[in-house]
């Protein structure tokens, strides 16, 4: 699974460590997801769309793999 949290993050000149205080989760779960080594739950994706005004789409997609 893709995601661009990376690139949210940098247009919302926060660090990783800022966006997990925000939505509950360690920075080691912020840099997993955007290495793609880590898939968040439905509710951890939900929380990422939340703080970003986004639809879960518009920041994960299916790779062909998925």
């Amino acid at each position: 699974m893709k995601n661009n949290l990376k690139v949210l993050r940098a247009i919302k000149n926060i660090s990783q460590e800022e966006l997990a205080k925000q939505i509950s989760v360690s920075r080691q779960t912020i840099n997993a997801m955007e290495k793609g080594k880590y898939v968040p739950s439905t509710v951890l994706a939900l929380k990422l769309a939340q703080y970003f005004r986004k639809t879960v789409e518009e920041i994960f997609e299916l790779e062909t793999e998925d």
